[in-house]
């Protein structure tokens, strides 16, 4: 059998994720592999968790990388705190809203979905009519909808629910490229991903529970349904003194992780934030020059996700298509009602930059 990886080739990813990988993230994982209760890759993990305290700015000891991906981390933020009959309502602009839903819904959750026009912020005085007409136990909302490229007022949102209110909050397309701040925003599940804007492979979904959803869980009538995501018992294993077993994570994702995590703090939060927002604004002002506009009004845009509608009589998907197979620069389609409509072009992390702007910008005039 031949190896097929011997063929593959260095792809600039700049569409809706997986980003490029940092080289330094490449090395760390193809480190020695060690035992998951080995007392050194404890301590790796130790170090890991207090960087991720810092980019979803929260003091909450129950901030941990999951093992597996984004969406691992939406069930298990909707998983913990759901039991039969809960009313939930649901902001949803986009196609990870509408994820929610489902999760939601399937856990036997009361699910009101307070949907907005895709490309279109969430608006506050919907919100704040639902949650005069009625009470609920959970309020979730995308805060970087990958599927539009609208930044939802997440702490506006935040500031509307009472101190009954669990607040759901995704930030897998956030976190790494813009500011979160979970403890003021009034958070209590926070959930992210490894390949967005931490430039890391995808397979680790980094999550964190307040102090107030940690106790709703220990209130449960019923067991947590799914025994892998268990917060209660994840907690025994990834944090305390003693650690009891759990499960084998991907010992050097986790490596990865630790890395991107690590680069972030070298470079400075606050830089890698105003580095994207730079590119943002270089890749909106060269494709502008081409025709190119964005779905998104300006004050809802997303530096690291940006949404363009297709210029009339341009094939976009013969486009992204030459942009792959001639250029090795990948940018991803619309999706659902925006499909063949827009295309979505990544700015995260690693890829956050100008010169990889003008490496597109420039494959994009010769096409």
């Amino acid at each position: 059998m031949n190896n097929l990886l011997d063929r593959v080739q260095s792809t600039m990813l700049m569409g809706a994720g997986p980003s490029s990988v940092a080289p330094s993230t490449y090395h760390a994982m193809s480190q020695p592999t060690l035992g998951h209760m080995d007392p050194f890759f404890i301590r790796i993990m130790d170090e890991l968790m207090t960087g991720l305290r810092v980019l979803f700015g929260t003091e909450n000891t129950l901030t941990i990388p999951l093992s597996g991906t984004g969406s691992l981390g939406m069930e298990a933020s909707f998983v913990n705190l759901v039991e039969q009959g809960d009313k939930v309502l649901i902001l949803q602009n986009g196609v990870f809203g509408v994820r929610m839903v489902e999760v939601a819904t399937r856990l036997g959750a009361q699910v009101t979905e307070l949907a907005f026009e895709w490309g279109t912020p969430v608006d506050l005085e919907e919100v704040e009519k639902a949650l005069r007409q009625d009470t609920f136990k959970i309020v979730a909302v995308v805060m970087a909808e990958t599927s539009t490229g609208v930044l939802n007022p997440v702490k506006e949102i935040g500031e509307l629910l009472n101190e009954d209110t669990l607040y759901i909050v995704d930030a897998v397309t956030a976190i790494g490229g813009m500011p979160i701040e979970a403890d003021r925003w009034g958070i209590d599940v926070c959930y992210a991903g490894s390949q967005k804007c931490l430039s890391c492979p995808p397979g680790a979904s980094p999550i964190t529970f307040s102090p107030r959803a940690i106790e709703a869980i220990k209130k449960r009538k019923t067991k947590v349904p799914n025994w892998y995501v268990d917060m209660m018992l994840l907690t025994e294993y990834m944090s305390g003194g003693k650690r009891v077993y759990h499960h084998t994570p991907p010992i050097n994702m986790m490596y990865g992780l630790y890395q991107a995590v690590l680069n972030i703090q070298e470079e400075g939060p606050v830089k890698v934030f105003e580095r994207h927002v730079k590119a943002h604004e270089h890749l909106v002002e060269q494709l502008g020059s081409l025709g190119w506009t964005l779905l998104v009004d300006e004050p809802y845009r997303l530096p690291m996700l940006n949404a363009f509608v297709v210029p009339g009589g341009v094939d976009e998907a013969a486009l992204r298509s030459t942009l792959l197979n001639e250029y090795h620069i990948e940018i991803s389609a619309g999706l659902g009602a925006l499909a063949g409509k827009i295309v979505r072009i990544g700015l995260m992390g690693y890829n956050a930059k100008i010169e990889s702007v003008d490496r597109l910008v420039s494959a994009m005039r010769q096409i």
